[in-house]
């Protein structure tokens, strides 16, 4: 029997490039507050730090998100609102700001957002990056009774779907930035 795509690692790669116009430093400041994300990101509505000293390692924050039906439409996703917790794994000013998205038992999973910047002659340049390992519980949640043929198109769909997120996730915050 040949292997699931959902077994595929890693199962999705994605990342997206932006120039602003502002210091890393100041990009960072914003990319590194998940509480502004409601100003820049498709789904998430914000939230809060639930432990740890905020925007360091280690600390864990509580995302509301908010996911509408047009939303890869065909597939049996969370609608609505719905919460996620994170924690940092890197965040290094002017440069790198990532989290880890944890289970419903805060373990460690292997689905990690994140923010590069490196400095520009004219300010920044913002890398959005996205890296899913092995398929989080939520995947194989999502996948449990899909076939193997709804499975692949569920991940072409997602992907496509992260991928347009990474890109308005850029502009958005580019626009947050750059009218300050």
């Amino acid at each position: 029997m040949s292997k699931s795509i959902i077994e595929i690692s890693p199962l999705f790669e994605l990342r997206a490039v932006i120039a602003v116009s502002a210091t890393p430093d100041e990009v960072y400041s914003v990319v590194s507050d998940l509480t502004r994300s409601a100003e820049w990101s498709p789904e998430c509505r914000g939230g809060e730090w639930i432990s740890g000293e905020p925007r360091t390692v280690g600390a864990i924050f509580r995302g509301e998100n908010d996911r509408s039906e047009d939303v890869v439409a065909w597939a049996p996703l969370i609608r609505g609102v719905w919460y996620t917790e994170s924690k940092v794994v890197a965040a290094e000013p002017g440069r790198t700001f990532r989290w880890m998205m944890l289970t419903h038992a805060r373990d460690d999973q292997e689905s990690v957002w994140g923010f590069d910047i490196e400095p520009t002659a004219e300010g920044s340049l913002l890398t959005h990056h996205f890296r899913m390992g092995k398929a989080t519980a939520g995947i194989h949640h999502i996948v449990a009774e899909l076939d193997e043929e709804q499975r692949k198109q569920f991940v072409t769909d997602w992907t496509a779907k992260l991928v347009q997120d990474l890109d308005d996730t850029l502009k958005r915050i580019k626009d947050v930035i750059e009218k300050r």
